[in-house]
Order: C-alpha cells, then sequence, then structure tokens
C-alpha cells in the first residue's frame, strides 16, 4: 500500500551529534550532546524521536575529570549488554578529553542502573569513540587530538577485549589532508561511524569543524575479509560524501548516524546541520533522509533535503 504520511525536517531542534540505534525489541534508541548529562530517548518510529520516552540516564559528580562538555554519546549492545561511549572533560581543552564507557545489563535501557566502566586509556586525548563488531572481534574507532601537520583530530582504530578494554596498539586511519577536511580554522577528521555491507566496511566521518557551514562527511571503504587494523586495507574517499546544499538552505551537514525503516527495507542516514552560514552551533538540529547505493556497492546519501519538503515517511511506520 503507498505510504501517504510525510513529515519534515528537523526532527528533533537544538540536538547535535545524533545516534540512532535501531533494535531488535522494535525501537529506536537516540542520544545527542546535552553537555551536563545523558539522555536516552526510546522511540517505536524515526519521525517521533522528538517525541519518544525520554530519561536521564546519568549526570556525573560535580567537578570531576569526567563532568563537563559531555558530547557525543552513543548507546551499543555488545555481547548481551548496553554500553554507552561518550566524551568528557574537567572544563577544559582539548588535551583533558576523554572517552568515558557506561554499563547497563537490563533488557529494556531505560531501566536499571548505569554502570561507570571507566574512561579508556588512549595513547593521546580522544572524542568521538564507536565500536566496530567485524568477524567476531570488536574494535574501537575514535578521534584523537593531534598535528597532521596542522592542529586538529584524526581517526584512529584500536583492537577492544571486551566492549570497555582496549589492547594492542593504536592505528590512525585518515587523517585531516585534504582541503575541504580544514574548513572553519581547524583541521578535523572525527565522528567515525561503521557500515557493514554488499561486502565492503564503510568509514563515514565528519570533516571540518562544527561551526563551519563546510562542515562535510567523508569516507573510507574496506573489503569486509581485509583487516581494518592495516591502514592500506581502506580507500579514502577524495571529495565529501555528503555536504551543504545552499539551494536547500541546509549548512554543516555532519556528525551522522546510520540505521534502517521499522520495517528493515530503507537505509536512513541521520545527521545534524544548521539553517544558516555562520549560526550558532546551538541551533544544530537532527534531521533524516533515505539513502540509496550506487551499482558498485557503495551507499549514495545524496544532498541534504530542505526544511519546506514533504518527505515520505520511512516504510513500515
Amino acid at each position: 500500500m503507498a505510504n501517504h504520511f510525510t513529515f519534515r525536517n528537523p526532527i528533533v531542534a537544538n540536538a547535535a551529534d545524533p545516534w540512532v540505534l535501531r533494535h531488535t525489541d522494535g525501537n529506536y534508541y537516540f542520544m545527542s550532546t546535552q553537555f551536563g548529562r545523558l539522555e536516552l530517548t526510546q522511540s517505536a518510529t524515526l519521525t517521533g524521536l522528538a517525541r519518544g520516552r525520554k530519561k536521564t540516564i546519568w549526570s556525573p559528580p560535580p567537578g570531576g575529570r569526567y563532568s563537563h562538555n559531555l558530547w557525543a554519546p552513543e548507546i551499543h549492545r555488545l555481547d548481551g549488554k548496553w554500553y554507552i561511549y561518550y566524551t568528557a572533560n574537567d572544563g577544559g581543552g582539548d588535551e583533558s578529553r576523554r572517552i568515558c564507557v557506561l554499563e547497563n545489563g537490563e533488557t529494556n535501557p531505560l531501566e536499571g542502573d548505569w554502570v561507570w566502566k571507566g574512561a579508556l586509556p588512549t595513547p593521546v586525548p580522544g572524542l568521538d569513540g564507536t565500536v566496530l563488531t567485524l568477524q567476531g572481534e570488536l574494535y574501537f574507532l575514535y578521534a584523537g587530538y593531534g598535528h597532521f601537520p596542522d592542529y586538529g583530530s584524526a581517526i584512529y582504530i584500536s583492537r577492544m577485549a571486551n566492549p570497555w578494554t582496549l589492547e594492542g596498539e593504536h592505528v590512525l586511519l585518515t587523517a585531516p589532508i585534504l582541503e575541504w577536511e580544514k574548513q572553519g580554522g581547524m583541521a578535523i577528521n572525527e565522528g567515525p561511524v561503521l557500515l557493514h555491507r554488499n561486502g565492503f566496511v564503510f568509514l563515514v566521518y565528519s570533516a571540518s569543524t562544527t561551526w563551519s557551514e563546510d562542515y562535510a562527511l567523508g569516507m573510507l571503504t574496506m573489503d569486509e575479509g581485509d583487516d581494518p587494523m592495516v591502514p592500506s586495507s581502506w580507500e579514502k574517499s577524495a571529495h565529501p560524501v555528503f555536504r551543504k546544499s545552499v539551494e536547500n538552505g541546509v549548512y554543516a551537514t555532519g556528525h551522522n548516524s546510520l540505521t534502517e525503516s521499522p520495517d528493515g527495507e530503507e537505509d536512513w542516514i541521520v545527521y545534524h546541520a544548521l539553517p544558516a552560514p555562520g549560526a550558532d552551533v546551538g541551533l544544530r538540529s537532527t534531521r533524516i533522509q533515505k539513502f540509496t547505493w550506487k551499482p558498485d556497492g557503495t551507499p549514495d546519501f545524496g544532498i541534504p533535503l530542505s526544511d519546506t519538503q514533504d518527505i515520505p515517511v520511512p516504510s513500515g511506520e
């Protein structure tokens, strides 16, 4: 039956760094940067994230090393438990940023207690932690600060002994060396997101500064049988795979996650954007749109849709 229901972007106002996980219980779990706390939203639909069941699941003790600037939380289901990875610091600058881990053993992540598992001992200050599960192994990816040679962040990978323990070396996979990755005053590769499909593993990342209108998405591609710890396994796209649309009035498109429609028939990108060049970062809002696939098996994210466009709701809503 044809779907006559539509929505318009943005779907959640003032929500930066959106993360959406579609779980086998039929719900979507949504998180975004709230700075002083972690809030988890449960929703039966993608378009209903703003109206979902919300709960503050973590408020850090005041004055601690990890009590300020809680950024980019992600919820993952690993080894039969829930884990949240988020960035925090002591209120200072980049050098004090670390990625922290929380664990919850309940079936429903809005129930029970979240247990502090620690801050991950990355060799460089880090943010935007995420997890890749490949051939039964866990890998941790994050953005680490440094000079590449310009000051900013690059994306590293490490093996994991379990969801809260890193092991072995940390390998740099992509650094901001292209001009479009260095807009806004810093050279940035951040926000790694993984997608395993069509015999490939895709690493979609955000480049340039989040306050720049040229914040955009880049992508690395790897054959699924290759070793993700070997940088040469990954091929980097020379150009952005998703960027601003001046015509549609959508700028600073980045820090995405990737999910599916409720019936699993469609692929959707979730991202934040600004409504105008130079707009305050507090106006970053969460948007969603369907994406398709190219004949070579790689994703085609298209261009960001305008706020005035009526978009068919995800299949199965």
